[in-house]
């Protein structure tokens, strides 16, 4: 019975992370939600990889360097956050006309949606290119670091265009239901910077050490290998979405809807990527070891939030076609079953994290200060761990749905009214330092969850059109 039910489970990994299902309109809804999740998991996986990787290697260059990636990493969430606003427009309007079976009207979106992020991608280009200093200074940080980690700056926002289009077109493969060619994106992406990453960092050969500098060198080659992948299975490939030369043309009625529906996603994640931006200020203000723990200990957390980032992207793209096939219900059955998975592998990782902070956060530093916050950061954020689990599938479907309103006025609350006061009242106010900090960051997550479920259990979602 065990040998025939681990059998079944491997042939539907095979199926799920090889692509060959892409219908999610009728069936099994757990099936549909495996074939989906799967690939996103492991999409999800490899990204929350590479910022491990980066972090590992960098760690050993020097305090100030993971420190550069802290606060450039806070700015270039605002990159993310235009990203992925754009990228949640796409996968909304693109599962809809999937649900529909309108493929010509999908693709239509998806060449749009790659115009608007190439010219978006070009002006933040001349920003970062022209800047780099300038930003790290206005994120207080000290003369050393800028000098030391500039470059880092400058390159990665100088090559923003491959997070961009990768976020982008990743999309609009999972809008299609095309998750496991997304997954072979991100594979190929961090396959290539964790082999890039030493040599960059450190020399080898003919290339020179360059220290920070090198890791967001690899990073850029690896995501525009990446991204040339992407385009060719759009153009070339077995994907859902085919485009071709003659349809590269500017359509401005579709760029409007995608401004239109993605405004609300990029509003939300400005606030959201704001709010942490002004959560590092705080930090850098109780120095390079606080900061540098804390930047570690929130990429690990990172890389245990993917997997629960690829059930809420299932739930997204379940919602976005199902409502595009006009069945309501079990677009909303589908989330509720996503959100109770989620959230229990978020609690299995909390209990982790609770028993081994101190352990998982010395395998990147063993500075005492470093260890000591970022294992703290690490406790207690683990500490509403279930609540994120249910919280981003809530929010992800109501943007899969094209409600991207509700999750910023959601998120403007919960971060903007509550966290970041709450964050600086708790640090300096009541002297609690960077714990204040962390805990805001625990609490403003809970809120989200508790008040995600309740709106969305009104159902106005279900009539939003995109």
């Amino acid at each position: 019975m065990v040998t025939k039910k681990l059998n079944s489970f491997f042939t539907l990994f095979k199926s799920a992370v090889s692509g060959k299902e892409q219908r999610f309109t009728t069936g099994s809804i757990k099936r549909a939600i495996f074939m989906l999740a799967i690939p996103m998991i492991l999409e999800m996986c490899m990204e929350s990889i590479f910022a491990i990787v980066d972090i590992l290697y960098v760690s050993k260059v020097s305090v100030n360097a993971v420190a550069t990636i802290g606060l450039t990493e806070s700015v270039v969430t605002l990159v993310y956050a235009v990203a992925i606003g754009l990228s949640m427009a796409a996968t909304a309007i693109i599962a809809r006309r999937v649900g529909e079976e309108n493929l010509a009207a999908a693709s239509n979106t998806a060449v749009q949606a790659i115009f608007l992020g190439i010219i978006i991608a070009v002006i933040i280009s001349l920003i970062g290119i022209f800047f780099p200093k300038d930003i790290l200074a206005l994120m207080g940080a000290e003369p050393d670091l800028i000098e030391e980690g500039y470059r880092y700056t400058q390159i990665l926002l100088g090559g923003n265009i491959t997070i961009m289009l990768l976020f982008l077109i990743n999309a609009i493969f999972r809008g299609a239901g095309d998750a496991s060619i997304a997954m072979w994106a991100l594979i190929i992406s961090n396959g290539l910077n964790i082999i890039l990453d030493p040599i960059f960092i450190f020399g080898f050969g003919p290339v020179p050490a360059y220290g920070v500098e090198g890791a967001a060198i690899a990073t850029t080659i690896g995501r525009g290998f990446a991204v040339s992948f992407q385009l060719y299975i759009l153009f070339y490939g077995s994907s859902r979405i085919r485009l071709s030369w003659n349809k590269l043309k500017l359509r401005f009625d579709i760029i409007f809807n995608l401004v239109k529906v993605s405004l609300g996603g990029i509003g939300q994640f400005l606030i959201g990527t704001l709010s942490w931006v002004f959560l590092m200020r705080i930090m850098s203000e109780f120095g390079s070891e606080v900061l540098a723990g804390y930047t570690i200990a929130i990429r690990v957390m990172l890389f245990t939030l993917m997997p629960a980032w690829g059930l809420s992207n299932a739930a997204a793209t379940l919602v976005g076609q199902n409502l595009g096939a006009k069945s309501p219900d079990r677009a909303e059955k589908s989330v509720w079953i996503t959100g109770r998975y989620s959230a229990v592998f978020m609690g299995v990782i909390s209990i982790i994290y609770l028993l081994f902070a101190t352990e998982i956060i010395s395998l990147f530093n063993t500075t005492p200060e470093v260890v000591a916050q970022g294992s703290l950061c690490l406790k207690v954020i683990a500490a509403g761990y279930i609540f994120y689990g249910y919280g981003m599938v809530m929010v992800q479907a109501f943007n899969g749905a094209g409600d991207t309103k509700t999750p910023t006025y959601i998120n403007f609350f919960c971060f903007w009214v509550f966290q970041l006061p709450f964050a600086y009242l708790m640090s300096f106010t009541f002297e609690f330092g960077p714990a204040g900090v962390f805990w805001a960051i625990t609490l403003a997550e809970v809120l989200i969850a508790i008040i995600g479920i309740i709106w969305f259990k009104k159902g106005k979602w279900k009539t939003t059109a995109v």
